[in-house]
């Protein structure tokens, strides 16, 4: 199942269920609206459906209390910009004012020089939750996203705590959807990829993780507890490197979708 969050004109954001016609049938691909929010609690069918092409898609979540970024998670990654890999996760939160949606601009900051895309799988926490065990982390999952961790790399090697460098407002591009079917091992076995204006730039698969999503998120519920709607950004492959403002990128997770964002200077 695919859940969007969408808007029409003039009406308040809802949230959908995905319908491509790549899935088979004849119907074009179209959005099934919803009552209420998935991550709240139950929901229904209202019985209206929209051409998707017609409708705003959104980020599909807003956190309600954090993002938590996870750094150096692909050796390649590390090793391209001269890091040693982590033992244990290394991980920063981004405000969940930096999350934005499909199609809405990245804005590159006046201070900074170097705009950097990380392409990556999101994860999506349905429940709230604690102390999670490796083997019950399927339980507390919702599902799994696209992400752009966006990086000011000038400022990251210069200060310490990440904070500006990953938390810029527009900095967390979120979509197009939550994909909620796949397994936990489905997951860890996805292709990754980031172009810019078409060239690829990072290509990977998330079964070269040095973390898995398992223990990821066993790790970090050990310290802060998860709530549902809280994402988890679980790093990006090697291939990173500069956007520039007229540019596009976009992020295609293999069996969840493109993720596509024009970058814009904010002085424009």
């Amino acid at each position: 199942m695919r859940i969007a969050r969408f808007s029409l004109p003039g009406q308040d954001p809802a949230y959908g269920i995905v319908e491509l016609a790549a899935d088979g049938g004849d119907h074009p691909d179209t959005v099934a609206t919803l009552t209420g929010d998935p991550l709240a609690g139950p929901v229904n069918y209202t019985g209206q459906r929209h051409d998707i092409e017609a409708v705003r898609l959104l980020a599909p979540v807003i956190p309600r209390s954090k993002v938590v970024g996870v750094g150096r998670n692909y050796a390649a990654h590390a090793a391209e910009l001269g890091n040693e890999v982590p033992e244990t996760p290394l991980l920063f939160f981004k405000p969940n004012t930096s999350v934005i949606g499909p199609g809405e601009p990245i804005v590159k900051p006046s201070e900074v020089n170097e705009l950097h895309h990380e392409g990556e799988l999101a994860v999506v926490i349905g429940r709230i939750c604690k102390q999670v065990p490796p083997e019950r982390v399927p339980e507390v999952i919702f599902g799994y996203t696209v992400a752009n961790d966006v990086t000011a790399r000038a400022l990251q090697k210069t200060e310490p705590q990440w904070a500006r460098a990953k938390g810029w407002d527009t900095f967390c591009p979120l979509g197009p959807w939550i994909v909620t079917h796949l397994s936990l091992d489905e997951a860890g076995q996805l292709g990754v990829t980031t172009e810019v204006d078409d060239e690829v730039r990072q290509q990977g698969n998330t079964k070269l993780m040095i973390h898995s999503i398992a223990d990821l998120v066993s790790h970090i519920s050990g310290f802060t507890t998860l709530l549902p709607g809280d994402v988890i950004l679980t790093g990006t492959p090697a291939g990173v490197g500069p956007m520039l403002p007229g540019q596009t990128v976009q992020v295609t997770v293999d069996g969840i979708g493109t993720l596509s964002n024009p970058v814009v200077d904010e002085d424009a």
